[in-house]
């Protein structure tokens, strides 16, 4: 479960990035950034979801401070 979270949160960063990297490559004149900010969206709210869903389903708990 570790490895998943992990892994879409480098899809997330690497996303962020891109449309970074478009930023200043296109000045601003292209779509490109907007579609790899849009695929960072969708990719944080899937996420969210799989831990939601994961949650629910028992397959992760809370560990809580201790």
């Amino acid at each position: 479960m570790k490895i998943i979270v992990v892994v879409g949160l480098v899809a997330v960063i690497a996303s962020l990035f891109s449309a970074l990297f478009y930023l200043y490559r296109d000045r601003g004149q292209g779509t490109r950034m907007v579609r790899a900010l849009a695929l960072r969206v969708a990719l944080s709210a899937t996420l969210v979801g799989f831990l939601v869903l994961s949650y629910r389903m028992g397959w992760i708990a809370p560990a809580g401070l201790r």
